[in-house]
């Protein structure tokens, strides 16, 4: 049994008291400019963002050994419950409050929600309450943290990571969110187009995930280069099915209205997950290997990230374009982290952070004022040179904020509360010497 701890229970006592002082009780709704179907689409697309965040988890809980099974997943259930209260405190306010200087919101413009039912909607999102965009927008914030513990499993502190998990949602999420998609967000103004989130999420998860397994360092089984097979390659293959489900809402849900957008964006989602998947196996089949299960879902994510930051904003026969070299790029690198001694435990930079830059560079290619009127500039495929520009800049800029943030805040979270376990402890496995728990196999 472990020393107790009433630090945290404290902390969300305070938080449960705070809320009872400010309650954020509405005035009057706005009701004026309301349209009741983008409203249902947009309750509907948020509820299949959550459910990526279990999707993700069975994804992730497969692919560990059968030691780290509960407590890979637990991982990313945790986040839906940390971020979500975190959001309502002050993140929201964070992401779209007030822009001081560009980089982050007014922490207090939002404080407790205050403002969010009785508020104005969202200037992008004018058809739908406030209320609906902020919590459409907390389901990114969920995932976002969830994505990095792939590249730490099998040896990370449960406590260390929910630590962890608020700095970086708070320190490097929120200010992504704000600069690319606040109007007067620094990237948004540079004319970035971001439709889902290739840089907010994937990119900064992708990068995060690097400097966790750099700052983490080896798992004994990987310095031994011992091998232990997926726990369980059904749950994958559920998980990349929840996944493929939520990110219609994800990204179609992005349009925030029910519009022709949104049935683009749908349909690039489908088309480059598609082409991605059976790009990772025949790219497999070409060098000598079996088709496999794993590969096929892998890719299919590939796709699906690759995609996010251009769904809105490509044609559909593009998508196929766009899924098959992200996922050829993507399992060349997963190929030379195989070979090095990078412990990247799931391969979340290979397959996200490579991802979202490929699918950022592809925006910047072909981006068309013929699918999205938003698009001032066009992509380089078009003749024009702006954008892409723009996208190298921005891509750079955000990789290293990303990463060196990601770093800075692994280090104080170390000097707070130790982030990998100890070594007694990745041999008997997370799932007992975290939590107590462990899988029964049939």
């Amino acid at each position: 049994m472990q020393k107790p701890n009433y630090i945290p229970l404290a902390i969300l006592l305070i938080i449960s008291l705070v809320a009872v002082f400010v309650p954020a009780v509405p005035t009057q709704i706005v009701t004026e400019g309301i349209n009741s179907g983008d409203t249902a689409w947009m309750l509907v697309a948020t509820a299949l963002v959550l459910l990526m965040t279990p999707g993700l988890a069975y994804f992730y809980g497969g692919m560990v050994n059968n030691k780290n099974v509960i407590s890979t997943m637990l991982q990313s259930f945790v986040a839906m419950g940390v971020i979500s209260i975190l959001w309502v405190v002050v993140g929201f306010s964070l992401a779209f409050g007030t822009s001081i200087g560009g980089f982050v919101g007014n922490p207090m413009d939002h404080f407790m929600f205050k403002g969010v039912l009785d508020g104005k909607p969202w200037s992008l999102a004018a058809s739908i309450p406030l209320v609906v965009f902020a919590f459409f927008q907390l389901k990114f914030a969920v995932i976002t943290p969830a994505l990095v513990t792939g590249s730490m499993a099998e040896r990370i502190n449960f406590r260390s990571y929910v630590l962890f998990m608020i700095l970086f949602s708070l320190l490097v999420y929120a200010p992504l969110a704000h600069m690319t998609w606040h109007p007067d967000g620094i990237l948004f103004k540079m004319g970035v187009l971001d439709f889902a989130g290739g840089t907010v999420v994937h990119m900064s998860a992708g990068w995060a995930a690097l400097a966790g397994a750099l700052y983490l360092k080896r798992r004994k089984s990987h310095l031994e280069a011992s091998y232990f097979p997926p726990a369980n390659i059904p749950f994958v293959l559920l998980g990349t099915g929840l996944l493929w489900f939520g990110w219609f809402g994800f990204n179609a849900g992005s349009a925030v209205a029910a519009s022709p957008l949104a049935a683009s964006a749908f349909a690039t989602t489908n088309t480059a997950a598609a082409s991605a998947g059976l790009a990772w196996v025949l790219f497999d089949a070409a060098k000598g290997k079996k088709v496999s299960a794993l590969g096929f879902c892998i890719g299919a994510v590939v796709g699906l990230v690759a995609i996010t930051p251009a769904a809105g904003f490509v044609t559909i026969p593009t998508a196929i374009f766009i899924g098959t070299i992200a996922s050829i790029i993507s399992n060349y690198v997963a190929h030379l982290r195989s070979k090095s001694t990078l412990d990247d435990t799931l391969d979340v930079f290979p397959c996200h952070g490579v991802g979202g830059m490929v699918g950022m560079v592809m925006t910047g290619i072909f981006a068309s004022k013929g699918i999205n009127s938003a698009v001032v500039d066009e992509g380089l495929a078009f003749g024009q040179t702006k954008l892409f520009i723009t996208h190298m800049i921005a891509l750079i800029g955000v990789s290293v904020f990303a990463f060196v943030m990601s770093y800075a805040l692994l280090k104080i979270t170390d000097l707070i509360l130790p982030l990998r376990v100890t070594e007694e402890d990745e041999k008997l496995g997370l799932d007992v010497s975290q939590h107590d728990e462990f899988l029964i196999e049939a």
